[in-house]
C-alpha cells in the first residue's frame, strides 16, 4: 500500500517522485538501476518493449506529462499553498478527466477511488465484503498465479506488511479456482464456471457474503469465470454476491468497461499494464448501487492509515477520519496514465483492429513454426452476453513456452529456472560473432508458471502489445510493419539465448 513521505518546501526530481508513494517493489536495485519489474524511472526508447503484461518503462510523452505536473506543483507550493489541498485539487482533476476519457461521466452516482496498486483495489473490495459480519465473507478468485502476485496474499492477510500493509485481517476466506490444467493448457471454461457456481451457491445458501472476482484478462490473457456465469450468479443472489471485475491489465475497450458497470459490478483498473504508465497507479470504479450499499457498512479500520483522504470521493461515509497526506508519486503516475489514455483514445478503432489482426497473424505464425517455441492455446475472448463490440475481442497477450531443439528431432522444454534466465538476459547486450541481434535490448512479460511438460516444471514468457505500440503503429504509414519486425527480433533474440544455453 502507498506510503506517504513528508513533502518538503521543494519537490524531488520527476524520476524520484515516480518511485515514491508505492511500496518496496518500486525501489531501484543499486547495481542495475531497475525496479523489481525491470524498469527504470525515465524513458528508454532503444528498448524493444513487449512486456506490458508485467510493466513498462515510461514513455517520452508520459515523462514529459509528469514533468509538467511537477512544475505545476512546484509553483503551487511556492505560493505557500498547503500540500494536502494542492493534492486534493489535482487528484480530483484527474478523477474527472479519467471518467471523461472512459466515457463514463454521464453515469449517475458512479464513484472512483484511487489506489497505489491493483492489489490495493482488491483489498478495498475484500475489506468491505468482510465488514461488520460475524461469519467471514468468501472471496472466490482464479488462481493467484494468473493475477497480481500479491493479490491472494493480501486478501488472506499473509503478505509481508513491510511490502504491503494494506491487508484484510481475518474477515474473509479466500478460495482459488484453477484455470489451467497440469500441462499448462487452459481448463474448460464450463468446468471453471461449474466450480465457481458450486462455491458461490453454497456460500449464499448459508447467507454468507461473497466477493466474486472475474478476471478480464489474466496474466496470460484469459477471461474467467465467464461473464455469463457471473451475471447469472449475481442475478440469483443479489443480496449476497458482490462482483469485482479484475481488469487491471486494462485490455478492455470503453464499451466493455461501461457494460460491466451497468451490470452493477465493481471494476479495478491500473495504468501500468496495457497503458504503459509506471507501476503503482490504480482505480476502483463503483456503480452507485454498490457505493450506497458499501457505505452502509462499517468503514474498515485498516483503510484509515493506508490511504489518503483525497483518494476517496468527497462525501464517502467514514472517510473523513482518513489521513490528508499528499501522495505526489501516485499523482504523477496517474497523470502519466491519463496522458497515455488520451493518446490511445485518439486512435480510430478500425486502425486498432487492423493492426491487431496483422500482428497476431505474424506472431502466431512465428511461434508455431519455430522449434524453440510453443504457443499456449488462446481461447476466444468471449464476454457474452455483455453487449459490447469493440477491439478488445482480439488477442494482445501471446504466451509461449521455450524449447531446446535436439539433433534427433526431439525437443526439451526449458525449466522455470532456465526460462527466468532467458528473460533476465533479454534486456542485456553481448557480442556474438554471427548475430547482430545480440546487441538488441528486448523486454517480454515476466515468466508465468504453467504446469509441467515431460515432468519438467515450465513457465511461459509473454509477448504483449500495449497502447503505446498500437499508437506507434497507427502513426506510421507502413501499418505497423515496424512494430511487427521488432516483435520478431525479440523472438529472434530469445531463440539465440536458448541456443547459447
Amino acid at each position: 500500500m502507498e506510503k506517504h513521505p513528508p513533502i518538503p518546501d521543494s519537490l524531488p526530481s520527476t524520476e524520484q517522485l515516480l518511485l515514491a508513494g508505492g511500496d518496496a517493489r518500486l525501489a531501484l536495485d543499486p547495481l542495475s538501476g531497475l525496479n523489481k519489474y525491470g524498469c527504470q524511472p525515465f524513458p528508454d526508447p532503444q528498448l524493444l518493449a513487449f512486456g506490458s503484461s508485467t510493466a513498462s518503462v515510461i514513455s517520452t510523452e508520459g515523462f514529459a506529462a509528469a514533468n509538467r505536473l511537477r512544475q505545476k506543483l512546484l509553483e503551487a507550493i511556492s505560493s505557500e499553498s498547503h500540500t494536502a489541498a494542492i493534492y486534493a485539487i489535482e487528484i480530483q482533476r484527474i478523477r474527472l478527466e479519467w471518467l471523461q476519457l472512459c466515457g463514463l461521466s454521464d453515469i449517475a452516482g458512479l464513484e472512483l477511488i484511487f489506489a497505489a496498486s491493483g492489489t490495493d483495489t482488491h483489498a478495498i473490495a475484500a475489506q468491505y465484503a468482510g465488514s461488520g459480519v460475524s461469519t467471514p465473507a468468501l472471496v472466490i478468485m482464479v488462481e493467484a498465479n494468473e493475477t497480481g502476485s500479491g493479490v491472494a496474499s493480501a486478501l488472506a492477510d499473509k503478505q509481508d506488511r513491510d511490502e504491503n500493509p494494506f491487508t484484510v485481517n481475518n474477515a474473509v476466506e479466500v478460495v482459488q479456482v484453477s484455470i489451467r490444467l497440469e500441462d499448462g493448457t487452459p481448463r474448460s471454461l464450463a468446468k471453471i464456471d461449474a466450480e465457481v457456481e458450486a462455491l458461490a451457491s453454497k456460500a449464499a445458501a448459508s447467507n454468507r457474503r461473497v466477493l466474486l472476482i472475474l478476471v478480464d484478462q489474466s496474466k496470460t490473457g484469459l477471461i474467467a469465470p465467464s461473464p455469463a456465469c457471473v451475471m447469472a450468479l449475481h442475478h440469483r443472489f443479489p443480496d449476497n454476491i458482490e462482483v469485482l471485475v479484475d481488469a487491471c491489465q486494462f485490455r478492455i475497450a470503453m464499451p466493455t468497461l461501461r457494460a460491466y458497470l451497468e451490470q452493477g459490478f465493481m471494476v479495478a483498473l491500473t495504468g501500468s499494464k496495457f497503458l504503459t504508465a509506471p507501476s503503482f497507479s490504480a482505480v476502483l470504479l463503483l456503480p452507485s448501487i454498490v457505493a450506497e450499499r458499501l457505505q452502509k457498512r462499517p468503514f474498515p479500520r485498516n483503510l484509515l492509515s493506508c490511504s489518503s483522504r483525497a483518494n476517496w470521493p468527497a462525501h464517502w461515509t467514514g472517510a473523513k477520519h482518513m489521513d490528508h497526506a499528499a501522495n505526489f508519486g501516485l499523482l504523477l503516475r496517474c497523470e502519466v496514465t491519463l496522458e497515455e489514455l488520451r493518446r490511445f483514445c485518439a486512435v480510430p478503432q478500425a486502425a486498432i483492429i487492423n493492426f491487431l489482426l496483422a500482428f497476431s497473424q505474424a506472431i502466431q505464425q512465428r511461434l508455431t513454426s519455430d522449434p524453440h517455441f510453443e504457443p499456449l492455446p488462446a481461447p476466444r475472448l468471449d464476454r457474452c452476453p455483455l453487449k459490447a463490440d469493440s477491439w478488445d475481442h482480439l488477442q494482445t497477450i501471446f504466451p509461449f513456452l521455450l524449447y531446446d531443439p535436439q539433433s534427433a528431432g526431439d525437443r526439451i522444454p526449458l525449466s522455470r529456472e532456465q526460462t527466468l534466465h532467458i528473460y533476465q538476459r533479454l534486456p542485456t547486450t553481448f557480442i556474438h560473432p554471427d548475430s547482430d541481434i545480440a546487441l538488441t535490448r528486448c523486454q517480454l512479460g515476466q515468466p508465468v508458471a504453467c504446469g509441467t511438460r515431460h515432468d519438467i516444471a515450465v513457465s511461459a514468457l509473454r509477448l504483449c502489445l500495449s497502447s503505446r505500440l498500437i499508437i506507434e503503429a497507427a502513426a506510421h504509414n507502413n501499418k505497423g510493419i515496424t512494430i511487427i519486425e521488432e516483435a520478431l527480433k525479440t523472438l529472434d533474440k530469445t531463440a539465440l539465448l536458448i541456443q547459447l544455453g
